[in-house]
């Protein structure tokens, strides 16, 4: 039988790959971390050579565990977006850093942009706002301060996490997949539109550089076979927050997921139609089954599971990411205490890279307990920020179906529930991400039909959170966190 899916999945932090049955079934995981490199503030980079050689053995482990390249249906591929990576087309080997989703450093130069007059001719071909946050200004900086990359010539590829995977994986294949495209400012999202050479000359990027654009359950191409003993196809791939929206079977107008990983990040499915916000929210594409594109309105947060993270390394607060439930559980309330976690600056639906995080309400009663509860307590804020947006653009949420690393924390999925006042759904399942990409993996393998067949099938059982609030006690939290929220945006 050749009906076992593999999924890479590229995180922020970490390389990931799971074996998975043909109706979803997890069967075996491998797991790396790599390092972020920080070389100066709101600088973040990764080295592309460490995320290849730990997909390598990543890979190489789980399909051992499958019984060799022979049982493997196809490979399916999900990354953290708008990372990007600078390799040589001749030897696969990158050329200079990759430059993270989460890296400031193109700020002055899309303010400036913004303060052109730029902005609504990007947002309406682009369904995206001008902020370093996506890939077009890295690339446009990148090939202005990085001489080796000049030097390159003919040499140079450009492209998101997945496009340098696969360039590596197959010996030569440069494309992308249309999630991952979207998010880079440089596409024109409307009806079939690809590569957008205004928007590509407005940030100083070639398209010349730049890969094919395919759809998500597209065969792309086969693994060079002495990777792993055999050829095996490529047959899914998706940015990661498209496909935990695809594995949470998001796929109907008003669906809304919410990953709570690295960032948190917020898709309500909207159909075949482009949605358009007037509450600076973002258009993106949720997935292209051959030719037809389906989209989604999306807000993003840029720093849910790494505040926790950062209380741990940074502030030495918590002895593991485990301890901060059983933290916010030993406290009453928050005791005043209010964490706006700005550390990269703040996402949907402020848009403000400036934006320096701030702990308030502090006392000689505080604990370190109040502080951890204060930063499980702003995820729920941050969601709450978005609903409002959301909902002014038309498109509230009945329920919200919740993945990701922090989403296995019980307290804080019961605070989300409390503070939107709404169902909130997490899979007994958490790692929609990767289940979405084998979801996308085997429908391009032809196990089956269509991509709502294979969320219908793979997609399993779920626990239920509802609000247990006091209105007033909602309604109090809730003012304290915009004072705090005012005193950050400066107003």
């Amino acid at each position: 039988m050749t009906e076992k899916i593999i999924v890479i999945d590229e995180g922020t932090t970490s390389t990931r790959t799971m074996l998975f049955a043909a109706d979803g079934t997890p069967l075996g995981s491998a797991q790396r971390e790599f390092r972020q490199h920080y070389p100066g503030p709101g600088l973040v980079e990764h080295d592309a050579a460490e995320i290849w050689t730990a997909t390598l053995a990543c890979t190489r482990a789980m399909i051992a565990k499958a019984g060799g390249p022979d049982r493997i249906a196809a490979i399916g591929i999900t990354n953290q977006r708008e990372t990007v990576v600078f390799w040589d087309r001749t030897t696969g080997e990158p050329l200079a850093p990759a430059i993270v989703w989460q890296d400031r450093r193109t700020a002055a130069d899309c303010a400036a942009l913004k303060e052109a007059g730029h902005e609504e001719a990007v947002q309406a071909k682009s369904g995206l706002l001008l902020d370093p946050y996506f890939s077009g200004s890295k690339i446009g900086w990148a090939l202005k301060n990085w001489p080796q990359l000049k030097d390159a010539g003919e040499r140079l590829a450009v492209g998101t996490i997945e496009s340098y995977l696969v360039f590596r994986l197959t010996g030569g294949v440069h494309i992308t997949d249309a999630t991952n495209a979207s998010r880079t400012l440089l596409m024109d999202i409307n009806g079939a539109g690809g590569w957008n050479a205004d928007l590509c000359e407005l940030l100083g990027v070639p398209m010349t550089l730049l890969p094919e654009i395919t759809g998500c359950t597209t065969r792309v191409g086969t693994t060079v076979p002495a990777l792993f003993g055999g050829a095996i196809p490529i047959c899914g791939i998706a940015g990661d927050q498209q496909a935990a929206t695809i594995g949470q079977a998001c796929l109907s107008p008003g669906q809304t997921k919410a990953t709570f990983g690295t960032g948190a990040f917020i898709l309500s499915a909207s159909g075949t139609t482009r949605p358009h916000s007037t509450n600076r929210l973002l258009a993106t594409v949720l997935v292209q089954e051959g030719d037809v594109r389906s989209y989604a309105l999306e807000g993003s947060v840029f720093v849910a599971g790494s505040l926790i993270k950062w209380l741990r390394d940074g502030l030495g607060l918590l002895a593991n990411a485990g301890e901060s439930e059983g933290l916010a559980r030993s406290v009453a309330d928050n005791g005043g205490v209010y964490l706006v976690p700005a550390l990269t600056g703040l996402g949907a639906p402020h848009w403000r890279p400036d934006a320096l995080a701030a702990l308030s309400g502090l006392s000689f009663a505080s604990t370190k307990a109040h502080v951890a509860r204060a930063a499980l307590e702003a995820q729920a804020y941050q969601a709450h920020d978005l609903k409002s947006a959301f909902a002014a653009d038309g498109v509230d949420w009945a329920d919200l179906r919740i993945d990701g690393g922090m989403a296995a924390n019980d307290w804080m999925a019961q605070d989300l529930a409390d503070m939107l006042d709404l169902t909130v759904e997490r899979p007994d399942f958490v790692e929609s991400t990767a289940l979405g990409a084998a979801m996308l993996a085997a429908t391009g393998a032809g196990l089956y039909a269509d991509l709502a067949s294979a969320a219908k099938a793979m997609r399993g059982t779920a626990t239920r959170f509802t609000p247990a609030l006091d209105t007033d006690k909602r309604k109090t939290r809730l003012a304290g966190w915009q004072s705090a929220l005012a005193k950050v945006l400066g107003s």
